[in-house]
């Protein structure tokens, strides 16, 4: 049988499962939370001065910090491609069939739950009087039109490995965000991302739980598919951030050197989470591996050490970036 044939019997079997796996990783509409929760109440008497206790918090905000809050509202509202791309991988059914229709139910209810949080990033963000929402929605719009690739193709296990990283790395974005909003005294901006980083650590534990999954019945063609990833390095969802009038991925280097800057995600971060996926897939443990895949192995196994002198040898800029996210906006 063909690599592509295994693969697609692979997802059938993890499949039969799906539904298991919404019950216990993701909400339903009526009990979770949503984005009106948190922001001012547009049908209450007290709305406008709602609006304006959010105002005053938001004035003393540092400028690295509301460029990667803007950088995060913008990465989550990318999320019609990421749909379209998870609708796209091997063995991922959309059709309405009874039969097969687990897959593309797990994505649109995964999406569902995604598409809350650049929402009510968003709403906080026009409403805060601090953002040129236009530069701002410039920028999600050409995201969504450059779109992204990377470098997992239509393999699911590659696809699994990525967004189990990814999911983490949201999560740590979104709670450290969370902190520092704590610390600046914005103690409602602090809950919002808190809400969304719990939601962005259930995501991780889904997709995690899905690889281990497939660990347990083709384990050398997921460690060959978990070292891929790692040697190519993942590629964030806003690499090709841009403001107006530039090309494509000019923003994301200067966004990212201020969520360094802050402490929010770091080179660190990314080989910490490298490690957590090793120790969580016990990647050590793993028996009746092929050849090849007990090379990956021990590859994999050296990696973040040798990731982690790479990190500590990285200089970021003391300086930040005009973002135009935060500048006046110049009206049509």
């Amino acid at each position: 049988m063909s690599i592509h044939n295994i693969r697609l019997e692979v997802m059938r079997f993890l499949e039969t499962n799906v539904n298991e796996y919404i019950k216990q990783f993701l909400i339903p509409v009526e009990k979770i939370w949503q984005p009106s929760d948190f922001l001012p109440d547009s049908q209450s008497e007290s709305f406008f001065d709602d609006v304006t206790e959010l105002r005053e918090l938001a004035k003393d905000l540092p400028d690295d910090f509301l460029a990667v809050l803007v950088g995060d509202t913008i990465t989550e509202e990318a999320l019609p491609t990421y749909e379209s791309w998870l609708l796209q991988v091997e063995g991922v059914q959309t059709e309405d069939s009874e039969e097969r229709n687990g897959w593309g139910k797990w994505v649109r209810q995964w999406t569902g739950e995604e598409n809350r949080h650049g929402d009510i990033l968003n709403k906080y963000l026009y409403l805060s009087g601090r953002i040129n929402m236009r530069e701002v929605e410039q920028t999600a719009h050409h995201l969504i039109n450059d779109g992204f690739d990377i470098g997992t193709g239509r393999d699911p296990y590659k696809n699994f490995v990525y967004t189990s990283f990814q999911e983490l790395a949201t999560y740590l974005s979104h709670l450290r965000v969370s902190d520092l909003a704590k610390k600046f005294g914005d103690t409602k901006l602090s809950a919002m991302c808190k809400k969304i980083a719990s939601d962005e650590m259930r995501h991780h534990q889904a997709y995690a739980q899905f690889v281990k999954r497939i660990f347990e019945v083709d384990p050398s063609e997921m460690l060959l598919a978990f070292d891929y990833m790692m040697r190519q390095k993942i590629i964030m969802p806003a690499h090709f951030l841009r403001e107006s009038g530039e090309s494509s991925g000019s923003l994301f280097e200067h966004f990212s050197n201020s969520a360094q800057r802050l402490g929010v995600y770091t080179a660190t971060d990314y080989v910490d989470i490298m490690q957590k996926l090793i120790n969580k897939w016990h990647i050590d443990k793993l028996t009746g591996l092929t050849d090849k895949a007990e090379k990956a192995r021990d590859y994999l196994m050296k990696l973040p050490a040798r990731m982690s002198k790479v990190a500590e040898r990285m200089v970021v800029p003391e300086v930040s970036y005009q973002y135009k996210w935060l500048q006046p906006a110049t009206r049509l």
